[in-house]
């Protein structure tokens, strides 16, 4: 975890675990409600990437997601479900670098979203074990169940510039530096949650990340792997906050925001975020302001540190990260009833500067594809 960062004085820590999920803000904008019901996957909402995906594993695959038929809350319907291949996998759905053992399988939004309530009906594993599933159909050790957003942008500019601020590259910011080089990322996740840290599902991993910062923390989630459906609610809230020093010659415009250009000015007040203009020589930045999460309607986790601002797409799926441990098993699946998103239209909320989709990073045979 990056320690350090500026909080403002609003969100210092009163915890509020424990309370009932609120009714939805009378404002806020219902834009995504999926249920599966065409019985297949809609190529405009939705898209399931072959990829890799951080170490110890072979990637995710759009082999390893489908929609199946199933009983939720007494009524048959469709759902999706995405595969995870275990380290004893020997079947046909191939990953990263033609192997077969530790793939994921994930469903990303075309869309991108901000701040907003986000709900997710999700099942862990099964009640009934499988002669090629975990022993613990329920707990399936060495798969990480999640849910997120996700956006990302990569800039860079000559590593002989990387310690000034460049015309030519508005975004570029030389205190936002990566890897040594002249390079910036612009990100926004936000984690809720991701389970199985280790084998243990009763601690879920609530992150949040904001370019170069980060808050992880681990809160209990009580038995929510335990075959059955549960539903998992996030609220995203965005604000603006004065940058009362800010001048009009400390600043340059750029695809439809404004971005800090003067190294005098202290890092920690924006964090990189761009700024809205309020009139001249007057400046707001746009800020995450906190992640509230619930499991069926009780509040279980909050990130109030290095929330993003930036739009990010919904991706749900389930992958094998190194950090999960073993997988001793052939096949477990995470399974998702339904998926809804109300935006609340914060006035931190910006859009349209973090816009890229995941591209495929190998072909159906697991080689890998060139980038353009």
């Amino acid at each position: 975890m990056l320690a350090g960062g500026w909080l403002p004085a609003a969100v210092a820590a009163v915890s509020t675990l424990g309370t009932p999920l609120p009714a939805v803000a009378p404002k806020a904008r219902l834009v995504l409600n999926e249920a599966w019901e065409s019985g297949t996957i809609a190529p405009d909402k939705w898209y399931a990437p072959r990829s890799r995906w951080g170490a110890g594993n072979h990637g995710v695959t759009r082999d390893n997601v489908r929609i199946e038929r199933e009983v939720v809350n007494g009524r048959a319907q469709p759902v999706l479900v995405c595969q995870a291949n275990g380290d004893l996998y020997q079947g046909p759905i191939i990953g990263f670098a033609g192997k077969r053992t530790r793939v994921g399988g994930v469903l990303i939004s075309k869309d991108f979203f901000a701040s907003g309530r986000f709900e997710v009906v999700m099942k862990i594993g099964a009640r009934k074990q499988a002669t090629d599933g975990p022993a613990d159909p329920a707990r399936p050790k060495g798969a990480v169940p999640a849910i997120w957003t996700y956006a990302y942008r990569f800039v860079t500019v000559p590593k002989e510039r990387m310690d000034e601020f460049v015309p030519a590259v508005p975004l570029y910011n030389p205190h936002l530096k990566a890897y040594g080089t002249g390079a910036n990322e612009h990100w926004s996740e936000l984690d809720f949650p991701e389970l199985g840290k280790g084998g243990y599902f009763m601690q879920g991993l609530y992150n949040a990340f904001s370019q170069n910062r980060a808050d992880t923390q681990a809160f209990d989630v009580g038995l929510v792997a335990d075959g059955g459906y549960h539903t998992f609610t996030t609220e995203w809230r965005t604000k603006l906050v004065p940058l009362p020093d800010i001048t009009d010659a400390q600043v340059v415009a750029a695809e439809g925001c404004w971005w800090i250009r003067d190294q005098a000015v202290p890092f920690e007040t924006y964090l990189g975020n761009p700024l809205k203009r309020l009139g001249k020589d007057q400046y707001a930045v746009h800020t995450g302001d906190r992640a509230d999460h619930w499991i069926d309607g009780k509040k279980v986790a909050e990130n109030i540190r290095f929330v993003p601002a930036m739009a990010a797409q919904l991706t749900m799926g389930v992958w094998l990260p190194e950090w999960a441990g073993e997988a001793p098993w052939k096949r477990t699946t995470v399974s998702f009833a339904s998926v809804k998103v109300w935006q609340f239209d914060d006035e931190g909320d910006v859009r349209g500067i973090l816009t890229a989709s995941l591209r495929d990073s190998f072909d159906a045979a697991g080689r890998p594809l060139t980038k353009p």
